[in-house]
């Protein structure tokens, strides 16, 4: 198990550190989330198939029509979010788990929605592969949110709406902020803070999401990951 997390080869550490010196580059400042995607293994988000191809710079397939997004991109968005230091932190659109990992090593609380229920479960695994214990999963229509466990902090959104639901910006918490992709065609990433009844938006840079679809495959389920 270790060896399969530390990797060999185009998976190893030093395969690892070159991405993450590949993002300093590319204009990632925090070092706080540069050394966690050091860390996290990214390989073992992915088919063995693609495991060597782990720590390029680009988005690769998951299945079910989804992809693993860009480390650029994850460490982006996850730099946004850690300027406001939020302490509960929602995260809609799961997917392979690798974003989640990555948060639940820089904020206390993440919970995570998913629409794909075979994504969600192999997602799991892997998150108590890496024995992840602060994040609580949900199976359900992401774009709806998690009410019931709002207001929160910070909200990541790792699919593309058009525009950002009303639903999701109610579950902010005042000084609250929001990091997410928005649009059809062209798409970019916005940055959205609350300020009681007000929305602050920026738009930040383009950006090229898979696009954020409602309902859920299968009934809703709800798991921690270290059961």
């Amino acid at each position: 198990m270790t060896a399969q997390l530390e990797g060999i080869g185009m998976t190893s550490r030093r395969t690892r550190m070159r991405l993450v010196q590949r993002l300093r580059e590319g204009g990632i400042e925090s070092d706080r989330v540069l050394e966690v995607i050091g860390q996290v293994p990214r390989h073992i988000f992915l088919d063995e198939a693609l495991s060597h191809r782990a720590y390029e710079d680009t988005s690769l397939p998951i299945g079910h029509g989804q992809t693993l997004s860009q480390p650029y991109i994850v460490a982006r968005m996850t730099e946004l979010l850690l300027a406001h230091a939020p302490q509960r932190v929602l995260e809609l659109g799961t997917g392979s788990g690798y974003q989640t990992a990555v948060l639940s090593q820089l904020f206390p609380e993440i919970y995570s929605v998913e629409r794909i229920r075979p994504l969600q479960d192999r997602a799991r695994d892997r998150l108590r592969q890496l024995n992840v214990r602060n994040v609580l999963l949900k199976h359900a229509d992401g774009g709806m949110g998690w009410p019931e466990r709002g207001p929160f902090d910070g909200i990541i959104v790792t699919a593309a709406p058009v525009e950002v639901p009303r639903e999701l910006l109610d579950q902010l918490a005042d000084g609250g902020v929001l990091i997410a992709p928005a649009g059809e065609e062209n798409q970019v990433l916005v940055e959205i803070i609350r300020r009681g009844d007000r929305f602050e938006r920026r738009e930040l840079e383009p950006v090229r999401f898979v696009p954020l679809l409602g309902g859920v495959d299968r009934q809703w389920s709800i798991a921690r990951t270290h059961r």
